[in-house]
């Protein structure tokens, strides 16, 4: 497993569309993980190849629920190939979303609550279920990158413009650390 280069705004790759993936085989299942391994590394809880400038359809995402005791969270990787929302609830939620392709900035977005999605797993079998809560926003946030989307574009002029200058500032306060 190798930790991969996340590749940022305002890199033109992030608005790529991916392509599905014909075969599962084993370059994919490297692919997914390396996704894994620096997903866990970033830290975050969700990762396209697109944002490792490979334009497949593969999302990873690890929620990381805490335990029952309050301890270490517990790892309950997701694997979705050639994933697609075939419904979503007219009953929203809006989520302080974040991204790692834009890194320490976050937006409020709002996107239906629940979604019914349909996906492959890495190692082919096909799955069909009705996601909730901070999955379906996941699963949500992770197609729209397929799909050359950000997070970003569900924002206002006003506040994407002003979240990029912070980015742009937070940038430079890392370089001058």
């Amino acid at each position: 497993m190798t930790i991969r280069t996340i590749i940022e705004v305002p890199d033109p790759r992030l608005r790529d569309v991916s392509r599905p993936v014909e075969t599962i085989d084993d370059d994919v299942r490297t692919l997914v993980a390396d996704m894994f391994e620096t997903m866990y590394a970033a830290p975050g809880i969700g990762l396209a190849a697109i944002q490792l400038a490979m334009p497949l359809r593969v999302v990873v995402i690890d929620l990381q629920e805490p335990t029952v005791e309050g301890g270490e969270a517990v790892k309950a990787p997701r694997v979705f190939v050639n994933p697609e929302i075939l419904e979503s609830s007219e009953t929203l939620q809006t989520y302080n979303e974040g991204c790692l392709s834009i890194p320490e900035q976050y937006g409020e977005v709002t996107r239906p609550n629940r979604v019914q999605a349909r996906w492959l797993d890495e190692t082919g079998a096909s799955h069909e279920e009705e996601l909730d809560g901070l999955m379906a926003i996941c699963v949500q946030h992770e197609i729209d990158h397929l799909n050359g989307v950000l997070f970003i574009d569900h924002l206002s002029k006003l506040k994407r413009d002003m979240l990029i200058k912070k980015l742009a500032k937070w940038r430079r306060e890392q370089k001058a650390a």
